[in-house]
């Protein structure tokens, strides 16, 4: 129960934050975030009920939308919207989300000691919350070049852009069903973690770890191949590998196992196609509303996923069925989405509009004159 009432939480904080980052910036949403991470954390761990320990981890969990620290295997959706789209060039986003998540890899990794070492959950609970207030510090520092574009947008545009034209409305609904469905078959696999019979703090390392190999792999094949196929090719290889662990014994425990780990695999270079990919598809105007969104239907999946696994009381059979095939639907639905591979990022709706329309030449010419310039935005007149 303090698990659903967490996860609902996280849900109220991908509907919100979202929004209120692209109204009222990225770097106060994330230090709010940050402070209160901090402080519901620290309630947590000194809970003197179970009453006001579930306020507490609905709270933090609504809070932890802001940097994105939660257990799914991804990278941080704030400083990924800031950072790496807003700041980084074109051609160097793949390597920085591929570092950042590699930041997140290596804190599962160290959870898993941090675990062990702390038994007790009052002391984890304050060991992985007082960090927070070092990161709220740090943040205090960030700089932020985007105040008069927020300042000219906090009126301008609201949740309904996502669904009020009709290119937008088609990124909106297949992003929808891509992120439902990477969230959905990841806690599917994860709430299977004690029937490996592995050790539950070694099958959270070899959960951390396989994230190394499957996101360098995706880090160069986002760079070259581009963000739909790689995308579409973790999807289809994740669904594959989980419907096929429905056909072994389970006494062969140890193929189970690494059939697991390469869905999850495949599930976390999916996480990291979908946030470059979504950051690339939508305007500056709605960027993080449209990320908040997508986070928001990564959160039912993960809310839906327990209600699923309660079937194979009844069809043993049909849970990793089902995991499985949401992440090949989910390739499908990539396969409608336009390319960004090397695309200037888009200032407007109206230009992801127009795009749409446009029939490409393939004069290399075109394309250069296309890539973003250096130094700040031109503004209209």
């Amino acid at each position: 129960m303090a698990q659903s009432i967490y996860m609902a939480g996280v849900l109220v904080g991908a509907l919100v934050l979202g929004g209120l980052s692209d109204r009222f910036g990225r770097k106060a949403m994330l230090m709010w975030s940050y402070l209160q991470l901090g402080v519901m954390g620290t309630c947590t761990a000194f809970a003197p009920n179970y009453a006001s320990y579930c306020v507490f981890r609905f709270a933090g969990g609504a809070d932890q939308e802001g940097p994105s620290t939660v257990g799914t295997p991804r990278v941080s959706r704030v400083p990924v919207s800031l950072a790496v789209v807003e700041w980084i060039p074109t051609p160097y986003r793949a390597i920085t989300v591929a570092i950042t998540g590699f930041a997140y890899t290596l804190g599962q990794i160290i959870l898993a000691g941090v675990a062990y070492a702390v038994p007790h959950w009052r002391w984890l609970q304050l060991s992985v919350s007082l960090p927070f207030f070092v990161f709220l510090l740090y943040s205090w520092m960030l700089k932020s070049n985007m105040k008069e574009e927020l300042a000219a947008l906090k009126s301008s545009y609201t949740v309904s852009d996502l669904v009020r034209t009709p290119v937008i409305r088609h990124i909106f609904f297949c992003l929808s069903i891509v992120w439902f469905s990477i969230s959905f078959s990841y806690y599917g696999l994860a709430m299977d973690l004690q029937n490996f019979g592995v050790s539950i703090y070694l099958i959270q390392v070899i959960f951390g770890a396989v994230d190394f190999p499957a996101k360098v792999v995706v880090t160069v094949s986002l760079s070259y191949v581009g963000r739909r196929l790689s995308l579409m090719a973790a999807l289809f290889l994740a669904g594959l590998v989980i419907v096929a662990n429905i056909f072994v014994p389970t006494e062969l425990q140890t193929v189970r196992t690494a059939l697991a780990v390469i869905g999850k695999g495949c599930l976390s270079a999916s996480f990291n196609c979908v946030f470059l990919y979504t950051t690339e598809l939508y305007p500056t105007p709605i960027r993080q509303t449209g990320l908040g969104f997508g986070s928001t239907m990564a959160r039912v999946g993960g809310i839906v996923a327990p209600l699923v696994k309660m079937m194979d009381e009844y069809y043993p059979f049909l849970p990793p069925a089902v995991y499985g095939v949401a992440p090949v639907v989910a390739a499908v639905a990539a396969a409608f989405l336009p390319e960004t591979l090397n695309a200037p990022l888009p200032d407007t709706i109206e230009e992801v509009e127009n795009r749409s329309k446009r029939t490409p030449t393939g004069d290399p010419k075109e394309k250069i004159a296309l890539q973003p310039q250096d130094g700040p935005p031109l503004k209209e007149a």
